[in-house]
């Protein structure tokens, strides 16, 4: 398979592995809504926060959809959008690398992009998810009108480009119908069966069995189908179909015959297309209007913000409710809004003060009922929650030790988080972190009892355990050692996890 090169690309391979991994830290003050929800907006470099993601939500993401700077030297004030070329492609290929290891096997990634970079980013995509796991290159009618201003060739289209993770096992849904793909649909000779439409017996493809002639009721001879057309069926099956009348010959019986098909048989939705016009799924000015209306300002913020009729349309043909998606170039945070109005878990990752001043409030309208977007459409009345998280310290520091700047209330926070996917509520100032679900989780680390001598700090002794506040369900224990053995672990119903060696570097 033929492979995009570019000037660093060596260096944009190894990027992943160079990046640190880094705790991820509460805000509590800026989460809202339900505490026990799994939602995230994350503030942070994308790149250190995928990295951060991929130990716990490894192959778990259903659906990923991003928005990624267009490199169209349009010098945004978001984002620096004025990247020189290989730039541009070194900044997206280790993202692209992250995001398919968060994807589970039968998921998908959706990429928005332009002209600029689009046929780059095709090949590029290529080579991260494979050839064959590409599915589609879905236009999208991003503007009603021509543009006046326009050089050359007014700019009507984005492109989304869509891979599966493994297409064999990625299945797309079907759009759900509504009254205008039914218009078509009639009944004029009273089939007790409802409403029908007529579809053509003929076709182009070759068929053997498919050039016999026919008498219509009129008793007119139709000698066989057009000059280089076959009938689609054979003269057997035709005679089935007319005689449980599913074959419709006109008005007065002496039409070319086509096909009767029933409403009541259709499919409950319709098969997409890659033609995706603004009168279906939005354009910029409605996504302006809609982010406006949330977040005033934001226009000078977010030049080209995705509507959420066009975000809804994807998820509709790639999720469930309570699937996990993500975005990690969540802009103006119309893909988390999106899911939260359709019941999905999110996770979204911005950069910059913008993800406090422009994200966290959008998703507070939410929870609150805002009715924008597709609110109407789907239903939706409020509710639900996100936490706000940013990025922290190195975990780890070259040795594979635990970083030394890391104190206990924040490495308490990062194990709660792993273990329970929810922040703590409030940071930890005893070893017993909490209790979730029946089971006790604690922490040895950093003197938190006293000093670090084995009898009375970080290692599990028979004093460090009568020290610990009880608990008589199950108990997780982190320190640097135990010296109970297994049995006697078990006895204890306790689950003992080392320092360094199990703390998953989320």
């Amino acid at each position: 398979m033929p492979l995009l090169d570019w000037l660093n690309k060596q260096d944009a391979v190894r990027t992943v592995q160079k990046v640190p991994y880094r705790l991820l830290e509460a805000v509590p003050e800026l989460g809202a809504g339900d505490p026990d929800t799994e939602n995230m907006l994350i503030q942070g470099d994308n790149l250190e926060a995928l990295k951060a993601l991929l130990p716990l939500y490894a192959g778990k993401v259903k659906c990923i959809y991003i928005d990624p700077p267009y490199n169209t030297r349009s010098a945004f004030t978001h984002y620096d959008d004025n990247l020189e070329h290989s730039l541009w492609l070194s900044l997206m290929y280790p993202r692209l690398e992250l995001l398919r290891e968060l994807l589970s096997e039968d998921g998908s990634i959706w990429v928005s992009i332009d002209d600029n970079e689009a046929h780059y980013l095709k090949v590029m995509m290529d080579e991260v998810f494979g050839r064959g796991n590409f599915v589609a290159n879905v236009l999208w009618q991003k503007r009603f009108s021509p543009n006046s201003t326009a050089q050359y060739i007014s700019d009507s289209h984005d492109h989304i480009l869509l891979y599966a993770k493994e297409k064999t096992r990625w299945k797309r849904k079907l759009l759900p119908r509504d009254e205008k793909h039914n218009l078509s649909y009639k009944n004029p000779d009273n089939d007790p069966r409802g409403p029908w439409t007529s579809g053509d017996m003929s076709a182009r493809n070759s068929y053997s069995a498919g050039t016999y002639p026919i008498t219509s009721p009129s008793g007119r001879i139709i000698a066989g189908p057009p000059k280089g057309m076959y009938w689609r069926i054979s003269f057997e099956k035709f005679q089935e179909f007319d005689n449980d009348s599913r074959i419709w010959w006109g008005k007065n019986g002496d039409n070319v015959p086509r096909i009767k098909r029933f409403l009541s048989e259709v499919m409950d939705g319709i098969v997409p297309q890659t033609i995706w016009l603004n009168d279906e799924v939005g354009h910029t000015q409605e996504a302006k209007k809609e982010v406006m209306a949330v977040v005033p300002g934001a226009d000078d913020v977010f030049q080209t913000p995705k509507p959420e009729r066009l975000i809804r349309r994807v998820f509709e043909l790639s999720t469930n409710p309570n699937d996990l998606v993500l975005d990690s170039f969540l802009g103006s945070g119309t893909t988390a809004a999106v899911a939260h109005k359709m019941h999905r878990r999110y996770i979204g990752i911005e950069m910059g003060d913008h993800a406090q001043s422009h994200c966290q409030p959008r998703l507070k309208k939410v929870i609150e009922g805002e009715q924008g977007g597709i609110s109407k459409a789907v239903n939706w009345q409020g509710g639900g929650g996100f936490h706000y998280l940013r990025l922290g310290e190195t975990i780890f520091d070259e040795f594979g030790s635990i970083h030394p700047n890391v104190r206990f209330a924040a490495l308490a926070a990062h194990i709660w988080f792993c273990e329970t996917r929810v922040p703590l509520p409030k940071p930890a100032e005893s070893p017993l972190l909490g209790i979730h679900n029946d089971t006790a989780y604690y922490l040895l680390y950093n003197g938190i009892l006293g000093d670090r001598r084995p009898q009375s700090g970080n290692v599990l002794t028979q004093a460090v355990l009568d020290m610990l506040p009880k608990h008589h369900g199950r108990k997780i224990i982190y320190g640097e050692a135990s010296r109970f053995g297994k049995p006697r672990l078990e006895a204890e119903n306790i689950t003992f996890k080392q320092i360094p060696y199990d703390v998953r570097a989320v």
